[in-house]
């Protein structure tokens, strides 16, 4: 493969080299994980769909153990914004991997972590320059919760509906994206979560605020889980001035709109905002798991003085292999990256219609009366790998190796199923 290519399926979708691995795989995972088929026909009645196992990918190509190739839509959730196994960035966690896979957190630094440090603090938009690393999405936004509650000493957060932010047992109750993955833990999750319509009026944002029990307003810039979703124009500047003029430090999720899937290095600066705290995580390292919550110098100041042992810390804080990664991801920016990703973008607006969102982060409206679970179904059965964005929108986080046959062969079985506007 080379990452451009066409589908190419060989057996049924999926085949039974990932049957097989399905059925080793529902034996030892929680079954709660992985949807597969013995589940899904009880439940819902439905033929096989177990998931295609993967065995390789470059680019926007991705092969299963059965030989089918296919293209990548989704770019592993968002994660292979660079594409699949780019050479940069694996070569980047090789040679760190050669040298020092792991150092000790908190107690012993190595030298990617310091020079990661410093070249995302250039990157972020100024005054943001001081982190706290992490491994997920959840954890970033973790720090971004403590670090409101010491900054503010208020314990109060303020989300909007449709929002998600993780699901780690600290950040699962400030989702609502799917109330399914709070409502099983909804006597322990975060106590003082307060939501408002994404768009609220500032009347309602200000009656919220004023009185003093928010510490922190966090938002995304665009929704990913909950739709694809953009507040209207100028919302979040309002409610940032809000929230900051009520005490309330202003944060923005930006794990999967942030590190240029936009077209720019981060949304924020498209709404006018420069937020005190910004989480990032997804393309921060092209495929290592790697996240970060940037924040100003005042609001990180709330942390104090390290007394010889981190109040907030992990055992593979500021891990080699992926701080290594994602200077390799950095390299990449000095080469055109965000160049390449506005000229995909272009790319996709010049084929389809009914296109919302920005430069990689897309969802795709369906012709009226389509069903995307069911489209996005057929479409793998063709080699597509896609998910819906909402019932009737398919999602679209490509990665930049995306190719203009690609997105034509896209397009046709889409026109092939009548489901193209």
């Amino acid at each position: 493969m080379n990452g451009t290519q066409l589908p190419e399926i060989v057996t049924p979708v999926p085949g039974p080299e990932s049957v097989a691995r399905i059925d080793v795989l529902a034996r030892h995972e929680c079954p709660a994980i992985t949807a597969r088929r013995a589940r899904r026909a009880e439940h819902l009645g439905t033929a096989n769909d177990d998931p295609v196992v993967w065995d390789e990918a470059v680019g926007s190509n991705i092969r299963d153990v059965d030989g089918n190739r296919f293209v990548d839509w989704l770019s592993g959730f968002g994660v292979t914004l660079v594409g699949h196994r780019h050479p940069t960035v694996v070569a980047a966690a090789q040679a760190q991997a050669d040298k020092l896979p792991h150092a000790m957190g908190d107690a012993w630094p190595d030298q990617s972590r310091i020079r990661l440090l410093e070249r995302l603090a250039a990157f972020a938009p100024d005054p943001l320059s001081v982190i706290v690393l992490g491994l997920s999405g959840s954890d970033a936004i973790d720090a971004a919760v403590k670090t409101a509650r010491l900054a503010t000493g208020r314990a109060g957060v303020l989300t909007f509906e449709g929002g998600y932010h993780g699901l780690a047992l600290g950040v699962v109750g400030l989702q609502s994206a799917r109330p399914q993955f709070t409502e099983p833990f909804a006597d322990i999750v975060h106590p003082h979560v307060h939501r408002l319509p994404l768009g609220a009026s500032p009347h309602d944002v200000e009656a919220l605020l004023q009185h003093g029990e928010i510490g922190l307003v966090l938002g995304e810039p665009m929704q990913g889980r909950g739709g694809f979703r953009e507040a209207p124009q100028g919302f979040w500047a309002e409610t940032a001035a809000i929230a900051r003029r009520h005490g309330a430090l202003f944060a923005f999720d930006e794990v999967l709109t942030g590190m240029g899937r936009t077209g720019v290095p981060f949304a924020c600066t498209d709404e006018g905002v420069i937020p005190d705290l910004l989480c990032v995580g997804k393309a921060l390292a092209g495929g290592w798991p790697l996240s970060a919550c940037i924040g100003t110098p005042e609001a990180m100041a709330a942390w104090g003085a390290s007394q010889g042992e981190a109040i907030h810390t992990q055992t593979f804080l500021g891990h080699p292999v992926g701080c290594a990664a994602a200077l390799g991801v950095f390299e990449l920016f000095d080469q055109g990256l965000l160049d390449a990703i506005q000229a995909r973008s272009r790319a996709l607006d010049d084929r389809f219609e009914g296109l919302r969102g920005r430069g990689l982060m897309r969802a795709l409206a369906l012709r009226p009366g389509s069903d995307a679970l069911a489209v996005s179904r057929q479409l793998l059965q063709e080699g597509h790998l896609i998910l819906p964005a909402d019932a009737e929108s398919l999602q679209i986080t490509p990665a930049v190796t995306l190719s203009d046959a690609q997105i034509d062969h896209f397009a046709g079985r889409l026109e092939g199923l009548g489901a193209l506007l």
